[in-house]
């Protein structure tokens, strides 16, 4: 164990990658002074940060000693984001460096995973069985109802520091002391300074649940590329995939998480698994589906708002009006296919639930009392308890106010109102405003 653990120069955990997470910098505050002395000082990002495939997987090798990185599936989609970096991004010098340097990290994890599947061949033979999946339009509760069901004792929820760090595969013996959960803290303790607003925006911690798009972003084949960066032709590109692979690779990280941690049931979520329901049941085809939904007039000027504030740390070309066109295009079409899902309901196994954010906050533990009574799950005393501890350590608005406006991402009340009409009608959500 002792490889995986000793600190490198950098902090990093020695035998992984020496890679910066992209959470490292913010657009203000010591960005802001790097960006501006770079332009002062006529410093050149492409030419100083290269992005070239070949070039970094090389990298990858060398700091793992490893060249194994089993299914080169990944290879294609690599290329097309490295070329929609280059092409579309408009990064400046710190979303240079944070880019190249998560770009490493993932790919010094799937070498790392493959020869930790190498070594531990009954990995491969873990049964992911029955995995609830939350999904639905952004910022509709799914990170709160997340959180949440994963207090319970008996769950297994991907944590944010076992995804950043996935190898050696967590232990259940020493799985609430690892020392990668103070490594990850020491990490995000970064956000407040760096990227002013984060915390205020998006509920995150070492020890809380990350988003599956941190799993399928090893495939290359991921929304949060998207999320984070103005990728146009990678997201155009994206759009046209089968989506199989990323989640066959997501079966291969949760067998990896699970190996040596298991727990009754996985509780998994991600907006983004709306656009891609048909691959995810192809893997997982006796999944769980929840689905949460919000009036779009509340939920798209706070996507809006995240979005900026995420990929604001990494360029200083913010046009809001084409962001809010965006956001607002994007999850009309995430709209049109919950409705289709739930019209049509034959790829699941137990109906889907819907779940309006409205019920959430009002009542959030009878929320997930009827989740359980609908999969039929076993609702026990500790995982009440765990959940109200929960609850009462993470008050709504206790990192501050997200405050946000349609207005401001250039939306029209009136027309998002009768673009998003077909969906509120659809599943009975009351209009906020």
């Amino acid at each position: 164990m002792g490889r995986y653990f000793s600190k490198t120069p950098r902090g990093i955990v020695s035998g992984k990658t020496s890679a910066r997470s992209p959470y490292w910098f913010g657009r203000k505050g010591l960005p802001g002074l790097i960006n501006s002395l770079c332009r002062i000082l006529s410093v050149n990002g492409p030419s100083v940060i290269g992005l070239d495939r070949k070039a970094l997987l090389e990298k990858a090798a060398r700091l793992t000693g490893l060249d194994d990185t089993g299914d080169r599936s990944f290879f294609e989609p690599l290329a097309v984001l490295l070329q929609s970096i280059e092409s579309d991004a408009r990064l400046n010098l710190v979303g240079r460096l944070c880019f190249r340097g998560d770009i490493l990290r993932m790919l010094c994890n799937r070498l790392y995973l493959q020869e930790d599947r190498r070594r531990y061949p009954h990995i491969a033979d873990q049964v992911i069985s029955a995995p609830l999946f939350i999904t639905g339009l952004p910022r509709t509760g799914s990170t709160l109802l997340h959180a949440l069901l994963a207090s319970d004792p008996a769950s297994r929820a991907p944590q944010v520091w076992e995804v950043m760090y996935p190898s050696p595969p967590p232990q259940r013996t020493s799985y609430n002391r690892d020392p990668r959960i103070d490594k990850t803290a020491g990490d995000l303790k970064w956000l407040g300074i760096i990227m002013p607003g984060f915390k205020r925006v998006h509920m995150i911690g070492p020890g809380l649940p990350q988003e599956c798009i941190a799993i399928t972003a090893h495939s290359f084949i991921s929304y949060l590329f998207e999320s984070m960066y103005f990728v146009d032709s990678y997201r155009a590109w994206h759009e046209r995939q089968d989506k199989h692979a990323a989640y066959v690779y997501h079966r291969q990280f949760l067998q990896h998480l699970q190996a040596f941690a298991p727990g009754t049931h996985w509780v998994l979520k991600a907006p983004s698994h709306l656009f891609a329901l048909k691959a995810l049941l192809g893997v997982y085809p006796d999944a769980r589906i929840v689905l949460t939904h919000r009036d779009p007039l509340e939920a798209l000027p706070s996507c809006a708002s995240f979005t900026e504030v995420l990929r604001g740390a990494f360029t200083d070309a913010i046009d809001r009006e084409k962001l809010g066109r965006e956001i607002a295009r994007h999850w009309q079409k995430g709209a049109s296919l919950a409705v289709e899902f739930s019209q049509t309901n034959r790829m699941t196994r137990e109906p889907p639930l819907n779940i309006l954010y409205t019920d959430l906050i009002r009542d959030p533990m009878g929320v997930v009392r009827l989740i359980y009574r609908h999969f039929e799950m076993k609702f026990t005393n500790e995982a009440e308890e765990a959940m109200l501890r929960f609850l009462a350590k993470n008050p709504q608005n206790s990192n501050g106010v997200h405050h946000y406006s349609l207005g401001e991402f250039g939306l029209d009340q009136d027309r998002e109102r009768r673009r998003f009409a077909f969906y509120t009608d659809f599943f009975g959500i009351e209009p906020v405003s």
